[in-house]
């Protein structure tokens, strides 16, 4: 049994972190005191307590524990589950965990509906993707949701220095640490309380002569402050974040969201949003942002990492610093809900290709106007089909090179002829 389940909490005091639910006085404190425990799914990263604070549920109530992980159970384990109703063991009920539910199928998940609805089984399920996504609706509406917390640094480092004590005393063995290292732990395993712990128990058994040292810890931890899945809501999160710290002109936040999808190695998803935020958020108050953002990226991609970082880092500070305008993207999909809506209408006469009139045709010609025939390459006619002939989808920012192609066009505007 690895270190993290030797010495983890028995009593919701221990429990580190998630003081929003778990304080005395909070939503699912009380619902543990109080003892009727309802169907509850437990949201949230790896190694944060879902599955202590579960233990903990189980051993205040004594209710009987059964475990599944929805990677491997089939319908089978689920039913040999309900089985064990008749037993005497589960004399006062059944609380069963289970763990990344959202692998479990429709078919699976209904097979517990019924006993989790009669009450003869109390489902905890855990689950590091957010159940509103990836939990089927009939499972979900008879489920309370708690969101756990990640737990920070600070918070992990007593449980640090307990699990040196604890390893201590079971190797009858003094290590020596500092505090750089607990903190290098503590900051390393970026959140998981499980991975900082197993860390302690790894760089303990590697250590000879009880002296632990940092180029152990380095080795150990592995850089894996990283809590993160490219195809999770945290890889999704991250961007997010990116874009809007990028959108609010807060270049050090963004700098902050791109190292952290650098340290993952993923710059793919990186490069890609860096060229959509130079369109949709800089768009036309700097345009040359999106060429450049296009070298930038180019650059990086052909670079690799570590290399990788210097002209993303260019493009990053580029665009927080640059002056903003989604006016064309918000003009383009004005645009797109006309045409999704079926406000299109014929392309006016004169702008069509040309065609051969007919002996019925009310009009002979096209009768186009070339613009660069006319003084500023401009002439007033009509472009847009006639049912929309008046609709306007552009508006000019309020910065500066917008604001200076609108009073050229005003200018063009005014000094034409009709």
């Amino acid at each position: 049994m690895p270190l993290a389940d030797r010495i983890r909490p028995d009593t919701l005091d221990d429990v580190v972190g998630q003081s929003h639910i778990l304080a005395k006085g909070k939503p699912l404190y009380n619902i543990i005191q109080n003892g009727e425990i309802p169907n509850m799914i437990f949201y949230g990263p790896s190694g944060v307590g879902k599955t202590t604070v579960a233990n903990i549920i189980a051993k205040k109530t004594q209710m009987k524990l059964y475990r599944l992980n929805g990677t491997q159970a089939s319908i089978s384990d689920i039913k040999d589950v309900i089985s064990a109703l008749d037993g005497f063991g589960a004399s006062q009920g059944i609380l069963l965990f289970l763990d990344e539910i959202q692998y479990l199928n429709k078919k699976q998940q209904q097979t517990l509906l019924e006993y989790i609805e009669n009450g003869d089984i109390t489902l905890i399920a855990s689950t590091t993707e957010n159940p509103y996504f990836y939990v089927y609706s009939a499972i979900l509406s008879r489920c309370t949701v708690f969101e756990f917390k990640p737990i920070t640094a600070g918070d992990i480092i007593p449980v640090i220095s307990r699990a040196f004590s604890a390893m201590e005393k079971e190797l009858d063995t003094k290590y020596t640490v500092s505090d750089e290292i607990i903190g290098h732990i503590a900051y390393g395993c970026g959140g998981d309380v499980r991975k900082a712990v197993n860390t302690v128990e790894l760089c303990c058994l590697s250590s000879s002569d009880g002296s632990v040292t940092m180029e152990t810890a380095e080795l150990l931890t592995q850089n894996s402050s990283m809590n993160y899945d490219r195809d999770g809501d945290k890889h999704y999160d991250i961007l997010s974040g990116l874009q809007k710290s990028i959108r609010g002109s807060d270049e050090n936040a963004a700098l902050h969201y791109a190292a952290r999808l650098i340290a993952a190695g993923d710059i793919i998803s990186l490069c890609r949003r860096l060229l959509v935020i130079a369109s949709e958020d800089i768009g036309l108050a700097y345009p040359l942002a999106i060429p450049i953002v296009k070298a930038c990226v180019d650059s990086a991609l052909q670079l690799g990492l570590p290399e990788a970082r210097i002209p993303l880092a260019d493009a990053i500070v580029l665009l927080a610093t640059s002056p903003k305008s989604n006016s064309a993207y918000l003009a383009m999909d004005a645009a797109l809900d006309d045409v999704n809506k079926g406000k299109t209408g014929d392309i006016p006469r004169h702008l069509q290709n040309v065609h051969c009139d007919g002996e019925g045709a009310a009009v002979k010609g096209q009768h186009y106007l070339y613009p660069h025939d006319f003084p500023n390459h401009y002439v007033k006619q009509q472009y847009l089909p006639d049912e929309i002939k008046d609709r306007v989808y552009y508006a000019f920012g309020e910065n500066k090179l917008e604001q200076q192609a609108k009073a050229y066009r005003e200018k063009i505007k005014g000094e034409c002829k009709e």
